[in-house]
């Protein structure tokens, strides 16, 4: 079975949740009248940023840390599933992440927990793998 297409559907959803929330910042800023560039100025629209933003600046390490799990462990059975299921829930995360920060900023904090535990164990589970590799060579 090609598990490569788990990972990169998984890829592409979780470009399509950023591209939802770059779409939720311009909304804001129609609905609050502030054109770019401006960033200050009505909670819903700094709220927005603060979401798209974040997710942004997370994309850089759920990525590779994805693929490169994925690359490291592909030939074990079923672990492009696997790896794909762990993306997603790094999805439902961010999801999580924006509904609750959009209502109430302390409201973020389960989101943002579920998708680090994602990437934390993408991340680690790509780094002991291949440090593995290199020892037994």
């Amino acid at each position: 079975m090609q598990t490569h297409a788990y990972v990169a559907i998984v890829t592409l959803a979780a470009l399509l949740v950023y591209f939802w929330m770059v779409m939720g910042v311009g909304a804001a800023r129609r609905k609050s009248g502030i054109d770019a560039p401006t960033m200050t100025g009505d909670p819903v629209l700094e709220r927005a940023v603060r979401i798209q933003a974040n997710t942004l600046e997370w994309l850089p390490a759920f990525l590779p840390s994805l693929w490169l799990c994925h690359f490291f462990w592909q030939p074990q059975d079923q672990s492009g599933i696997i790896v794909a299921v762990i993306g997603v829930v790094w999805i439902v995360g961010r999801i999580l992440y924006a509904l609750g920060y959009a209502k109430d900023p302390a409201r973020r904090e389960l989101g943002f927990m579920v998708q680090l535990a994602a990437t934390a164990i993408l991340l680690f589970g790509a780094l002991g793998k291949a440090i593995a590799v290199l020892i037994t060579g």
